[in-house]
């Protein structure tokens, strides 16, 4: 069981809360880490690259010139991949990318992952709640007063993040925006700082605390 200290809107101590989720072992967290986060990626690519073999490529019926006599080298198509504008020789086809993991495993490098960014990791009260209309500039201020430099990527995690709250965010480069339901192992492990609403924490505590 961990413990974070809550802060309010202006950066101040309001109070502490826990954090307790099993994680994997030792000898096996970073293996497992890497897994979730390889399969991440791996399901990120679309896979459509596709290119036209000399059986595809359009035209070719005929020879391109006589066997003998020219004084060049013998072509029997203009599909061959010798030439240009011919077909491609092993080249990409649309296919999947997808690879297999448990969901025990996949939960439980979830839970590893964001146990072990706990240093990095700042409970925010009321994350937003006094934002009227989206002001990038609040959002920098606030990043300031929570000790995290301007150019640090950082991940801010919310239960249900307000229209107002995004586009105060999104002209920020190195800040991700995403909802607790969002939540993937390569963001977590990826970002210099994580910010976490307090009922985002509760909700991830209740959903991800009981394998």
């Amino acid at each position: 069981m961990a413990t974070c200290v809550v802060r309010d809107w202006q950066g101040k101590e309001t109070g502490e809360t826990t954090l307790d989720l099993k994680v994997a072992k030792e000898s096996s967290s970073n293996d497992l880490m890497h897994r979730a986060v390889l399969r991440q990626q791996a399901h990120s690519r679309q896979g459509t690259a596709s290119t036209l073999t000399r059986s595809e490529v359009r035209g070719g019926g005929r020879k391109p010139y006589k066997q003998k006599g020219t004084g060049r080298a013998r072509q029997g198509s203009i599909r061959t991949p010798l030439r240009p504008g011919g077909g491609i020789i092993f080249g990409p086809k649309p296919r999947t990318y997808n690879l297999s993991m448990n969901r025990k495993e996949r939960r439980l490098a979830l839970r590893t992952a964001l146990m072990s960014r706990l240093k990095d990791l700042i409970v925010l009260k009321d994350f937003g709640k006094s934002l009227k209309t989206p002001k990038t500039r609040e959002i920098v201020d606030l990043l300031g007063r929570l000790g995290i430099a301007s150019d640090a990527k950082t991940l801010i995690i919310l239960l249900k993040p307000s229209e107002t709250i995004r586009r105060s965010v999104r002209n920020l480069e190195k800040v991700k925006l995403i909802s607790a339901d969002q939540l993937n192992v390569f963001d977590l492990l990826h970002a210099n700082s994580l910010i976490v609403g307090e009922d985002a924490l509760v909700t991830i505590q209740e959903v991800y605390g009981n394998d």
